[in-house]
């Protein structure tokens, strides 16, 4: 029987998704454990200052982790679901733009590292490569952990906007340790005062429900059933931020970033292949 041709994006995200199997340990393990390696000594200033926080290579190790989401995505973006993710992008960028100059609703901060180009000269173009992410890894690993209780909306969303929260908790301390920003007065969480996760709340309301409306349910879960790897970015950000709150002896980060680790554990999904 004559095999049949794939339109270009069946032809893409079948190229993609073979890109990333065959690199999965690469992109899961390594990438973040150098990443981890590299922050630190940038902190430490021992990278010469061209690659001190070098903000391009920082990108590109990020954009390279965020591969097993793309692609594990890529087939579910309808009309719809792309309109959400502009929605979502949108949003994402205005809500720091009303926190960089009000100081509502996460506190007043300041950046102290390069983070690639900034629009306006206030926010980082890449700042949905950051956010968007945590949203998504956290709406993948509650619906595989809720199972049949995600069909209810009621338990759905406010779970998934808990662990977006518990994602910020784990991150932003790291984030500060390493001097990405900074909080004016600081905090007592780590140097993060507690109103940033109060803002974090409403953020991850709005977005989760933005994502939740955006996305066909039955979709993502066959999607998830199928793709093995579409969770190896959260894989990623427990090592990551695992390693980075360790060394700065940020206990309590390093105990919620187990906790996902355990929860992709108890999703059958901790199983990266060395290669």
């Amino acid at each position: 029987m004559a095999s049949v041709e794939l339109p270009a994006r069946g032809r893409l995200e079948r190229h993609l998704d073979g890109i990333v199997t065959e690199n999965r340990f690469t992109i899961a393990v390594v990438f973040p454990a150098i990443g981890a390696v590299a922050l630190l000594a940038s902190a430490e200033a021992l990278f010469p200052e061209p690659l001190r926080f070098n903000p391009y290579l920082l990108l590109f190790g990020i954009a390279v982790m965020r591969l097993p989401l793309v692609a594990g995505v890529a087939p579910l973006l309808t009309r719809k679901a792309a309109a959400g993710v502009v929605i979502l992008c949108a949003y994402t960028y205005a809500i720091e733009f009303v926190g960089v100059f009000t100081g509502y609703p996460y506190g007043s901060f300041e950046y102290g590292i390069d983070l690639g180009p900034m629009i306006g000269g206030h926010v980082p173009a890449a700042l949905p490569l950051f956010f968007l992410p945590l949203v998504v890894n956290a709406y993948l690993l509650c619906l595989l952990l809720l199972g049949g209780r995600a069909r209810r909306a009621l338990v759905r969303v406010p779970i998934v906007v808990l662990a977006v929260v518990g994602m910020d908790l784990a991150l932003d301390p790291a984030a500060v340790s390493l001097g990405f920003w900074a909080y004016d007065g600081g905090g007592s969480y780590y140097g993060v005062p507690w109103m940033n996760y109060a803002g974090w709340i409403l953020s991850a309301t709005v977005a989760v429900t933005v994502l939740d409306a955006s996305f066909d349910r039955k979709a993502v879960f066959a999607r998830l059933d199928r793709c093995r790897f579409m969770l190896d970015d959260l894989v990623s950000f427990v090592i990551l931020w695992g390693v980075v709150n360790a060394y700065f002896g940020n206990w309590v980060p390093v105990a919620l970033a187990a906790a996902f680790g355990y929860g992709l554990w108890m999703t059958d999904r901790f199983d990266i292949p060395a290669r």
